[in-house]
């Protein structure tokens, strides 16, 4: 039976679920909900859950380790569940893609995210699967990690709840067909919206990246 791994990158903790940062978080729980998985249990590393569906064993994380220490949670479970890198997916925030845009590659570099640096090292390979998840860079010069690690305005939380739908639809597509036939789909439905000018972001004080 093929093995598929969505790892979804944030941090642990109700005084994170809804911030930027979480966005990957918050992917992976709505794939969860959609092909009905269990309730996600502790594990090492991360909250996880697992599901048979159409001749997949469809596993879920949502890494325990905050956002800086991602890739210990990913290279522990790939090792753990003799994964290749084309088998897995790291599903993450994006502050260089537009709120609502959403990007689905087969490798590459981490392009400034601390937590898919650190899965890039632990993994000793930028050749993994990621899905990335514009949320705008709406933020003052030197304030990103404020700006990361708080929630969406409201406005931007309606649009990212409207795009979860298509979120998991990439999600699902990537672990049925691959990257290449998912991503051509993916990233063409995909529909930037600008951050909204007339409102100011919400900023938090930085606590962890």
């Amino acid at each position: 039976m093929k093995k598929r791994a969505f790892f979804g990158l944030g941090n642990p903790g109700p005084e994170y679920a809804l911030t930027r940062h979480n966005a990957g978080y918050r992917s992976v729980q709505a794939l969860a909900e959609k092909l009905g998985a269990p309730p996600f249990r502790a594990e090492r590393y991360a909250l996880t859950t697992s599901i048979s569906w159409r001749g997949i064993v469809w596993y879920l994380f949502l890494p325990t380790t905050y956002m800086n220490r991602s890739g210990d949670a990913v290279a522990y479970w790939k090792n753990r569940l003799e994964l290749g890198l084309d088998e897995l997916i790291v599903v993450l925030d994006e502050i260089q893609l537009p709120l609502g845009a959403l990007r689905l590659t087969e490798k590459g570099s981490a392009g400034g995210h601390n937590g898919l640096a650190h899965v890039i090292q632990a993994l000793g390979s930028e050749a993994f699967p990621r899905l990335r998840i514009g949320i705008g860079k709406n933020f003052p010069r030197g304030r990103q990690v404020e700006y990361v690690l708080s929630p969406f305005s409201e406005q931007e939380e309606r649009i990212f709840q409207a795009l979860l739908p298509s979120i998991v639809e990439c999600l699902m597509g990537w672990g049925i067909e691959g990257t290449a036939r998912a991503a051509s789909r993916c990233n063409r439905r995909s529909s930037p919206i600008p951050n909204p000018p007339s409102e100011a972001p919400k900023l938090s004080p930085p606590a962890a990246e």
